[in-house]
């Protein structure tokens, strides 16, 4: 079981979305814990990302803890994932 966390700055977006959306979202961080597949988001980057609907939720790995670093819909989704 992995411990999650949030890091500074993740909730840029998310706080602007509506509270069903905010619970769905939710859902999926805590599923975190137990989650054993996710997509990575760059070859040889310790970030992965899953989905909860249309909403992306992008996470870093690093031994047992998972560390939430980008929480909103795909087209805020592409404009963070181009800075990366």
């Amino acid at each position: 079981m992995f411990k999650v966390s949030f890091l500074e700055g993740w909730a840029k977006f998310y706080t602007k979305t509506d509270k069903s959306k905010k619970d769905r979202i939710m859902k999926k961080i805590e599923q975190l814990r137990t989650l054993t597949g996710a997509r990575h988001l760059k070859h040889g980057v310790p970030n992965f990302v899953t989905e909860a609907g249309q909403y992306m939720i992008c996470f870093r790995e690093e031994g047992d803890m998972r560390a939430v670093i980008f929480a909103e819909n795909h087209k805020q989704y592409e404009k963070w994932y181009k800075r990366q």
